[in-house]
């Protein structure tokens, strides 16, 4: 059990590092008036492994959801620090 809780918070922590990295591409591409084509292929890039992730953390129970869910938190505010600073 332990193991799947470990799991899931590093999954959730890797998956929000590569999430708001697409997240701001897909930004910049907004910014430079990309191509529809690039916005919908970040898009998808960005939710289908998130829906995926937590769609098998469901699957796994509460504890390694609520691990994993914690883990992409973390990384948002690593991501939001490292940004700013």
């Amino acid at each position: 059990m332990s193991t799947l809780v470990a799991g899931g918070a590093v999954a959730g922590f890797l998956l929000g590092l590569v999430y708001f990295a697409l997240l701001a591409a897909e930004t910049r591409a907004f910014l430079d008036r990309a191509p529809l084509s690039r916005h919908l292929l970040l898009l998808v890039a960005r939710i289908l492994p998130a829906v995926l992730l937590f769609w098998l953390l469901v699957q796994a129970g509460a504890a390694p959801l609520l691990a994993g869910f914690a883990g992409f938190l973390l990384a948002r505010a690593f991501v939001v620090r490292r940004r700013t600073v």
